[in-house]
């Protein structure tokens, strides 16, 4: 049985004055124990519905949706489901709500009844996942906007959620934030086995997910592993940006040069110098000569 898995599910919200819009329809698809998968899609395309849908902030108006077994329209349920699954919002300031990170960290836990010792177990797990142990008694206004939302991640950790769902967490954030993050969610995909949802229009982050979904128009059009980067008009006919890796060899591709599709600058850097029969570290280091001025101009 899937952990997350939801069947035939439409929604649809009112825009006022008795008329609704369709956000879902007929969305179907499931997600095991330990997936890394990407949700994308364009600006409408119900990439965040499909987020509240999850652990039953929301209902579907038709199908149904299962947590690890149980319904999220099972009233009863929702307490367990909530605990199976936490969600990281993009604006890590909404998320804060006490004045000391261990103790913002702490809030989940306390609202469980768990005793003070495992909380304080729980709390300095949980920051030690996300690299912000030394942080514990500051204070989240000065933190960075990668150290805010790694602090939320670890609210959500101190939960032991089976999985995790961001729902473009990384889209408040600088590039360095950007990065913060999602080493911090690959590690604990990784070394903690935690399924993880992440809904991005970052198609770099998408990239480095063993699965992707496109959602366009509240329809799933596209669903598979990184290989559907070699079919690049599967994004652009949904209006997505490609990782900018695959756009330079589109371009090398053009002109001759077939790289395949790279989906990150190192391998596509890698890639180029295989074509062109380079070793890289001879690249390198003829790069820095010329650098210094040693090189022919």
């Amino acid at each position: 049985m899937p952990f997350l898995d939801i069947k035939s599910v439409d929604y649809a919200y009112s825009s006022g004055d008795d008329e609704y819009i369709q956000a879902l329809q007929s969305v179907s698809l499931s997600i095991e124990r330990g997936e890394f998968v990407a949700l994308v899609g364009c600006n409408g395309s119900g990439k965040s519905t499909l987020a509240r849908l999850c652990n039953g902030l929301i209902l579907p108006d038709r199908g149904f949706i299962t947590v690890d077994g149980m319904s999220t329209s099972d009233k009863k349920s929702l307490y367990e489901i909530r605990k199976r699954i936490g969600v990281v919002f993009q604006n890590p300031d909404n998320q804060m709500v006490t004045s000391i990170v261990e103790d913002d960290v702490a809030f989940g836990p306390e609202n469980l009844g768990l005793a003070p010792a495992e909380i304080r177990e729980r709390v300095d797990w949980a920051l030690n996942c996300v690299g912000m142990s030394e942080y514990a008694k500051s204070g989240p206004l000065r933190l960075s906007g990668g150290q805010k939302q790694r602090v939320a991640i670890a609210g959500v950790l101190a939960l032991k959620p089976q999985m995790m769902i961001l729902d473009e967490a990384t889209g408040m954030l600088d590039p360095d934030g950007r990065a913060e993050v999602m080493n911090v969610v690959e590690k604990l995909n990784r070394e903690e086995n935690m399924a993880v949802l992440m809904i991005t229009h970052f198609m770099e982050e998408a990239a480095r997910a063993d699965r992707i979904i496109i959602l366009d128009r509240g329809h799933i059009v596209a669903d598979g592993g990184r290989e559907l980067f070699s079919t690049p008009e599967i994004f652009t006919d949904a209006g997505l940006d490609l990782p900018i890796s695959v756009r330079l060899a589109q371009k090398l591709r053009a002109r001759g040069l077939d790289l395949g599709a790279p989906l990150d600058i190192d391998s596509f850097v890698s890639s180029a110098l295989s074509a062109l029969d380079v070793d890289r570290g001879e690249a390198v280091s003829d790069g820095e000569k010329n650098h210094n001025g040693g090189g022919e101009v």
